[in-house]
């Protein structure tokens, strides 16, 4: 393995540029080659509030700035963001802005290529493996199977203010979809629940979520439509939490007895100093 490591050379991240890169789901083994030559490469490192600390742990420079926004907690301003990833790629840094999962799944990243496009600056994507795929396959869900779901439906379960977002067709969503995951969506599922029951879901549909995926931390709670609200209402509110809605839930119990799902893991003594740094 160390002899195929050794022949690839990886992409020149100069001074002075921006590579957006998704941190996966949370566990490092599944960061792309990319994002770990990024982490160990970069000047500066800007990130989110849920990106796994085994992660940051990785981590080479000293300047690793949390830049997370949480919904209806603090939050760094978005544009803030954007004016301070220009500034530093303007002062010579290489900087990385690191999301978890992917930069364009629900990462914002689409607005900071936007800002540094107009601003000048040149960037790499790095795309990530986003929770709905990493996270799913970790907790023994498969998103889809030929004899229960052929479609698969991504979705956002807040807003910026933290509210169910207006724009958000559930009752579409309930009719389209075998299979619904929902991001961010924990204290919205008992409205999101009640809309995609009243369009026709039935409330014993089974509902999974699935908190710290791919980590030693994972956690994985099952309920109903029905009883979504208050199964929710007992999750940890330490890290992020994933909701998957389908038949498909129905093949976790024959897989998951057998299905190895160890992280990797990172040595303690680089993973205790991130503490101090974020």
């Amino acid at each position: 393995m160390s002899a195929v490591f050794a022949r690839l050379v990886p992409p020149t991240f100069d001074p002075g540029s921006v590579w957006l890169v998704g941190a996966g789901p949370g566990d490092p083994g599944l960061l792309t080659l990319h994002a770990l030559h990024a982490l160990t490469t970069a000047d500066v490192v800007l990130h989110d509030a849920l990106v796994a600390p085994e992660i940051l742990s990785l981590v080479e420079t000293p300047h690793l700035v949390s830049v997370g926004k949480r919904a209806g907690g603090t939050r760094t301003p978005q544009l803030r963001i954007n004016q301070r990833l220009v500034a530093l790629a303007r002062a010579g840094n290489r900087v990385v802005r690191l999301k978890g999962g992917d930069p364009l799944i629900f990462g914002r990243g689409g607005e900071e290529a936007v800002a540094l496009a107009a601003a000048g600056i040149p960037f790499r994507i790095v795309p990530g493996i986003s929770a709905g795929v990493g996270g799913t396959a970790s907790a023994s869900i498969p998103l889809t199977h030929r004899t229960l779901a052929r479609s698969v439906v991504f979705a956002t379960g807040h807003d910026s203010s933290g509210a169910l977002p207006n724009s958000l067709d559930l009752a579409a969503l309930a009719r389209g979809g075998d299979v619904l995951v929902f991001y961010m969506a924990s204290r919205q599922i008992g409205a999101i629940a009640t809309r995609l029951i009243a369009a026709g879901r039935t409330p014993d549909e089974a509902i999974a979520f699935v908190t710290d995926a791919t980590t030693e931390r994972q956690l994985v709670r099952l309920a109903t439509l029905a009883t979504a609200q208050a199964a929710a209402a007992e999750i940890p509110a330490r890290g992020a939490t994933l909701i998957v809605i389908g038949p498909v839930l129905a093949v976790r119990d024959l897989i998951a007895p057998l299905q190895q799902t160890a992280p990797m893991t990172v040595r303690a003594d680089r993973a205790q100093d991130v503490g101090d740094q974020a």
